[in-house]
């Protein structure tokens, strides 16, 4: 019997002009909405139900010219290779090879902080890879502490991913929140918004206005911060790639 929805969760379509549209659910949505997947380098309209895809299809088709063009501006990649420099922690750090196969290591010098590393070619990115994976990791988990204490939360599991433009996600029901290592590119107060946020979603799981409250009694204003990510995101995950 076929279906009467004629759209489903993650049925890809193309758009005029090129690129193509990601069609996404999330019941948590208040409205339809599109946003650009910089790593995917493609459009995703989300509805807060499948019924509801259709209108998000017919909205993101008006939207089609604003679509093109952030498609077309999104960042292109840049390689973790030796001589790159790349963002971290909101200034820049160099990327230096030196002779061997150590891991990566993060150095101070009277320049700015610079990542050097053994390896070549993949070998080289692995390693700094895992480096950034592991900073953001225990940057995160400081930050991620922090905030749970002060509101008098039990203890959670982190973990770190790559989970597309998504830089966080938090499930009350498991006490498990999972951050993007991209973060750690970001200036320190954006990580620090980034945990607060997620810590917040054990408090109230959606984004009401008592949730914004709760962060904002963690971080105060968290709208430069969200603006930041807005602004800067696509270039973060243009990274590595």
């Amino acid at each position: 019997m076929k279906s009467s929805v004629p759209y489903q969760t993650g049925q890809r379509l193309p758009l005029e002009g090129g690129g193509h549209l990601r069609l996404s659910v999330n019941p948590r949505a208040r409205r339809i909405s599109i946003r650009i997947d910089g790593r995917r380098g493609e459009a995703v309209a989300v509805a807060p139900s499948e019924r509801r895809l259709a209108d998000a299809v017919a909205f993101a088709r008006s939207k089609s010219d604003w679509i093109a063009e952030r498609l077309t501006a999104r960042a292109t990649g840049q390689a973790l290779e030796p001589g790159a420099v790349i963002p971290f922690e909101g200034r820049t750090a160099r990327l230096e090879a030196v002779p061997g196969s150590g891991a990566a290591r993060l150095v101070a010098t009277p320049d700015g902080p610079r990542i050097v590393s053994g390896g070549e070619g993949e070998a080289f990115s692995r390693r700094v890879l895992n480096l950034l994976k592991r900073l953001a990791r225990d940057r995160l988990a400081d930050r991620t502490e922090v905030h749970r204490t002060t509101l008098r939360q039990p203890p959670v599991t982190i973990a770190i991913n790559d989970a597309g433009t998504r830089w966080g996600s938090c499930t009350p029901r498991s006490r498990s929140i999972r951050y993007s290592w991209r973060v750690i590119l970001a200036p320190p107060e954006v990580l620090d918004y980034l945990a607060a946020h997620e810590v917040a979603h054990l408090v109230h799981a959606d984004h009401s206005p008592a949730y914004w409250s709760v962060v904002r009694g963690l971080i105060g204003d968290p709208r430069p911060h969200r603006a930041w990510l807005r602004t800067h995101g696509a270039a973060l995950h243009a990274i590595g790639r």
